[in-house]
């Protein structure tokens, strides 16, 4: 996942976009893992994790991002996608050594608070992301960041993002949702955006599949 929007409050809100190459498998959200029941997300086909997980149950949801820093080795490289499974599961930052993972953010939120948990390769770092709401990209909170220039007064001051998390894909560094063909001929896209809302009462979430809509 390249984008998270969150927006805290009595209903807590978050909305992930996830950028990959359009040629590594997946499938849409499910209870796909038995070692952490009741846990939903989408499901990499292609390591088992997944970009966003949601514990309905326990009201909470932790989200995945690819950070910036130096890559772990390749000979001890553990995927990252299960990182998102066991914070949404154990609600806290998962007890494991970190060298083996190449730089990550990681969002863990609940309604008491958000987490944002950041690794470079070298240096691990937590915070708590502030009231209202705030835009999480590859290289963390980033105020300067093209997209989050562009795009966190638009969803500051609209409760309609859905509409803004479809929009047309474009190859401006700026988009929120991206489509980059490249020389040797792959494809790099936003393939999915989920919405979650956490209120006291419950969990509900929205899934759509863009690679879906964008293939008719």
């Amino acid at each position: 996942m390249c984008t998270l929007i969150v927006r805290t409050g009595r209903t807590l809100t978050l909305m992930g976009v996830r950028d990959e190459f359009t040629d590594r498998p997946w499938e849409g959200p499910g209870e796909h893992w038995p070692e952490y029941p009741g846990v939903i997300g989408g499901r990499d086909l292609k390591a088992g994790g997944t970009w966003l997980a949601v514990n309905p149950a326990a009201r909470r949801a932790a989200a995945l991002l690819n950070g910036r820093g130096r890559a772990a080795p390749e000979t001890t490289k553990i995927s990252r996608g299960d990182l998102a499974l066991r914070a949404a599961y154990g609600g806290g930052f998962p007890d494991t050594g970190l060298t083996g993972y190449d730089p990550f953010h990681l969002v863990l939120a609940d309604l008491s608070r958000v987490r944002l948990f950041s690794w470079d390769g070298e240096r691990h770092t937590e915070a708590e992301l502030p009231g209202g709401t705030s835009m999480v990209v590859n290289t963390g909170l980033d105020p300067e960041d093209e997209r989050v220039l562009a795009y966190l007064p638009r969803f500051a001051e609209t409760s309609g993002w859905h509409e803004l998390a479809t929009a047309e894909a474009s190859s401006d560094p700026a988009a929120l949702i991206v489509r980059h063909e490249l020389a040797d001929g792959r494809v790099f896209a936003s393939l999915s955006v989920m919405e979650v809302e956490i209120e006291p009462g419950g969990v509900t979430y929205d899934f759509t599949d863009l690679a879906a809509d964008r293939d008719g």
